[in-house]
């Protein structure tokens, strides 16, 4: 058997020691979002890059918006939350907009 070290031709693969994995991290901030009251989180987005989250996407109220913040900074893991949620509006939704 022949032993060949591994050849990276790009970037050298990310080893994720420090921080917990992203996939575990925005599965966690996006299942408190979906199981949480108080918001309608299924145009909300969440991206992990270490342990800061990004929140992307859409809801209908600044109430939301405030909410969706409050969660995703509880979560164990996470050091820095940027939201970058569109409030929409009821009046829009109300006219169908």
């Amino acid at each position: 058997m022949v032993f060949k070290h591994q050849q990276f031709y790009e970037a050298p693969p990310e080893i994720e020691v420090e921080f917990p994995g992203r996939a575990t991290l925005e599965a966690a901030v996006s299942d408190a979002l979906a199981s949480s009251g108080g918001i309608d989180a299924s145009d909300v987005m969440v991206t992990a890059s270490g342990t800061a989250i990004t929140l992307s996407g859409s809801v209908l109220r600044q109430e939301e918006l405030a909410r969706a913040e409050e969660i995703a900074r509880s979560i164990e893991g996470v050091t820095e939350v940027r939201n970058d949620i569109a409030v929409t509006g009821l009046d829009q939704v109300q006219r169908g907009i």
